[in-house]
């Protein structure tokens, strides 16, 4: 069974695992050993995942698998966002799932979650980047409506990426 629960503080072990392990598993193999362990240390410390965690416009959800986490979701609303939108909008930053529980549904859960948080904030519609590289992701995001709007540079350690933003409109116009 599969359960989706608001993650807190007393989470970040949890979270910060499934971070390392994630990120790992899908991008080393293109990613040289340097850029992967800079990008590591810097974006899922301690210190780093506490502010995150601790930020009221950042909720994590954690997804478990009889009882074992095996994913999460991060949303960024306001001024958690990590670009500048105009309209009334929410970003999707991550949604990781460990490589053994790929294909059981668990990001489509955490996803429908996202936009389930979306409608219930009113938006105007739900945002991601996603590398272009990344075609599994976008493969995914595609087959549930998103579309690409723009595009932003993502640095992975030294490595400057391309990552394509796409939207889901949220609000329907009545």
């Amino acid at each position: 069974m599969i359960e989706i629960k608001k993650a807190n503080l007393e989470d970040l072990i949890t979270i910060q695992k499934i971070s390392i392990e994630s990120f790992t598993e899908t991008f080393s193999e293109i990613n040289t050993p340097e850029n992967m362990e800079k990008y590591l240390k810097d974006n899922f410390n301690t210190a780093q995942l506490t502010l995150e965690i601790n930020n009221p416009n950042s909720p994590f959800y954690i997804a478990y698998w009889d009882n074992d986490p095996v994913g999460y979701l991060k949303l960024n609303s306001g001024n958690a966002q990590t670009e500048t939108i105009e309209d009334e909008t929410i970003e999707i930053q991550r949604i990781y799932v460990l490589k053994a529980f790929h294909g059981k549904k668990i990001g489509q859960l955490l996803l429908d979650k996202a936009i389930k948080v979306a409608q219930e904030s009113n938006v105007d519609y739900a945002w991601l980047g996603v590398w272009e590289e990344n075609h599994r992701a976008l493969q995914f995001y595609t087959k549930n409506g998103f579309v690409t709007f723009d595009k932003h540079i993502f640095t992975l350690g030294n490595d400057q990426q391309t990552d394509l933003l796409m939207k889901l409109p949220i609000k329907t116009n009545s």
